[in-house]
């Protein structure tokens, strides 16, 4: 067949009103599938937020971080398993063969999972991470070197904001060790330096009865002074603890610093301060008093 042949056969193809009356019921049905799967995955992704992450007030607070971190997962599996099938629906529409790219796909994934150990190990740690309760998404954790919040948890790698505005990416399968800040109440503690010329029991007197009035939205138990922590050859140093809420430490310790710094100067009581003591040695190495 020549190319003259090729060319009206085409011709009357795209000229015949059949085969744009096909090609139309084939885009009207991929757009139906496209936006009756959009609206679906939509639609299950409101029911996800309504029935497990909407309704925290009536749980138990380890419940509320376990069912949040879960329900986000079960949002992204929604969303691919949707996709998925959404992109198979349009292809067959194309006259693609599903039963063939299934088999086909299942073999291409046989041959993935044994070369891609790491990816399955990442997807199985992301499992246990989750169902152990290891860490939420909202918890500050630290693992090796990052420390941050938990933005998502997905299913082959945990994303952490740190305080300074970096995004660390770490593949599930790599977190061995966490050290979860957000489980327990923290403790903030700090060590207030007082000179032996100070009476250090009416110093600790003083804190004590001020730290009374002491106010912080963080604040789980009232400032507790210990009393003398440690003796050094300038100082004393006098140990307050506070519980405050998760994480809060930090924020609770340089309010308690600062506040007390303005109590040690109402009351007139110094903090040490480093001194220099100079001799003076007799120039013309004779006896000091004359003789």
């Amino acid at each position: 067949m020549n190319i003259k042949a090729y060319f009206d056969d085409f011709a009357t193809w795209i000229t015949n009103e059949t085969t744009w009356e096909g090609f139309g019921q084939s885009l009207f049905r991929i757009v139906v599938i496209i936006i009756i799967g959009q609206l679906s995955i939509w639609l299950a992704n409101k029911t996800i937020d309504r029935v497990v992450l909407n309704r925290s007030e009536s749980r138990l607070v380890m419940q509320t971080r376990r069912m949040t971190t879960v329900g986000k997962l079960i949002k992204n599996i929604i969303s691919y398993a949707g996709y998925f099938i959404i992109g198979m629906l349009v292809l067959d529409e194309f006259g693609v063969q599903l039963a063939p790219l299934l088999a086909g796909a299942g073999v291409i994934g046989l041959a993935i999972g044994f070369g891609a150990q790491s990816l399955v190990k990442d997807i199985i740690t992301g499992f246990f991470i989750i169902f152990e309760d290891q860490f939420a998404v909202g918890d500050v954790i630290q693992t090796g070197t990052f420390k941050g919040t938990v933005e998502v948890i997905g299913l082959r790698a945990t994303r952490i904001h740190s305080w300074t505005g970096e995004v660390h990416i770490i593949p599930n399968g790599m977190i061995n060790e966490v050290t979860n800040f957000s489980m327990h109440n923290s403790i903030a503690f700090i060590d207030v330096s007082i000179g032996y010329e100070e009476d250090a029991e009416r110093a600790i007197t003083i804190i004590r009865k001020e730290l009374e009035r002491f106010e912080d939205s963080n604040l789980v138990k009232r400032p507790e002074v210990l009393g003398i922590q440690t003796m050094l050859s300038t100082e004393v140093k006098v140990r307050i603890t506070a519980e405050c809420l998760p994480n809060m430490n930090g924020v609770v310790a340089r309010s308690l610093n600062a506040y007390i710094k303005k109590v040690l100067d109402d009351h007139g009581i110094d903090i040490p301060y480093p001194r220099m003591v100079t001799y003076h040695r007799n120039e013309r190495g004779g006896d000091p008093n004359g003789a």
